[in-house]
């Protein structure tokens, strides 16, 4: 599978690591173990040198950790630091992995350790600036390519049919519109007097119509914010209207796929009731709607490639599209001249 290498990822959630509890994920095929040590987040490769037992079957003490199978110990570095069964050589070396907490995340570069540029996350400042009230996360791992749950959210015409009582009821007739800006991928539509989708409706008086405004933005190599505001008809927006979502896809391998999502809104902010609301609505959408639907997708293309079964493009498939152009366009642009 090519992957875009030399970017973030997101690994988990910060508070999925914890001083006694490290976390075992698999990205871009690659078994990887996070602990906590005295200089920070530590990632290695989950796999010993010597059998490939998994580190993490042994024990993390002081910043190091020992195999269990035959006891050689590795530092943060992923350096052996001590064999018990003799000398320590140049090739007793696990493979580290540069990693960043930021916005309440786990982020590891999984390319060059020299281009782990920090400042290349993606920003994610709208997560920080809302208070733990408000803000809903989670990870749903997912039987399917990365690239057809990034589709899902590139294409939201999807929800009027999939989530029709929850998010839908306006995305098909909606005025809708998509571009490039650099390497990224905005989508944007508009509903004017409508009817607000059932979320929504629960913020409104009774027969309310309202003005609905929903833009995605996509970076590579499935970084996507989409936010979303609906006022009553004829209403200027404000900031305060604004709700605001993370959607992460990060692959786990060709066919499987961790899906971050994080929710945030700027009003109502204290009300427990509402969150809760919220928490079960995105659960329903996400977990028992999408879910189900795009694993049911992944099991009927099998093995082949999207392009490969030529599909049928419908006017909102645009931004779907483009963004897979760019990151095909990305990828083949990363990868070594004349590696096939």
């Amino acid at each position: 599978m090519p992957w875009l290498r030399n970017r973030w990822y997101q690994a988990g959630w910060s508070d999925e690591l914890g001083p006694d509890r490290p976390l075992v994920r698999t990205i871009l095929d690659a078994p990887i173990l996070f602990y906590r040590s005295e200089s920070g987040v530590a990632a290695l490769l989950d796999r010993c040198p010597h059998r490939f037992a998994p580190l993490s079957a042994g024990r993390i003490d002081g910043g190091r950790v020992t195999c269990g199978y035959h006891g050689l110990a590795f530092g943060a570095d992923g350096a052996c630091v001590h064999n018990p069964h003799g000398a320590i050589t140049s090739r007793m070396q696990v493979r580290s992995f540069p990693v960043v907490e930021r916005h309440t995340a786990l982020w590891i570069w999984m390319g060059a350790p020299e281009q782990a540029d920090p400042a290349l996350i993606p920003d994610l400042a709208f997560i920080d600036a809302t208070p733990a009230s408000a803000r809903i996360a989670g990870h749903m791992p997912t039987a399917a390519d990365y690239r057809l749950i990034t589709d899902n959210i590139m294409d939201l015409s999807h929800a009027d049919y999939l989530h029709p009582t929850t998010l839908g009821g306006i995305m098909t007739g909606s005025q809708a519109r998509s571009r490039e800006e650099g390497q990224r991928v905005v989508a944007e539509w508009v509903s004017l007097n409508v009817d607000p989708i059932p979320v929504a409706a629960t913020t409104m008086p009774p027969g309310t119509k309202v003005d609905s405004w929903t833009q995605v933005v996509w970076s590579a190599p499935a970084v996507m914010v989409l936010s979303t505001a609906t006022t009553p008809v004829g209403v200027p927006r404000v900031a305060e209207d604004e709700a605001i979502t993370l959607h992460n896809m990060v692959p786990e391998t060709a066919r499987t796929t961790h899906y971050f999502y994080c929710s945030t809104r700027r009003f109502l902010v204290e009300d427990a009731a509402f969150s809760g609301y919220i928490r079960e609505a995105l659960s329903r959408a996400f977990v028992e709607e999408d879910k189900p639907m795009i694993e049911a997708q992944q099991r009927r293309l099998g093995e082949a490639e999207l392009w490969d079964l030529d599909p049928i493009l419908l006017p909102t498939d645009a931004a779907a599209v483009r963004v897979r152009r760019l990151l095909d366009r990305l990828i083949a642009e990363e990868r070594p001249r004349g590696e096939a």
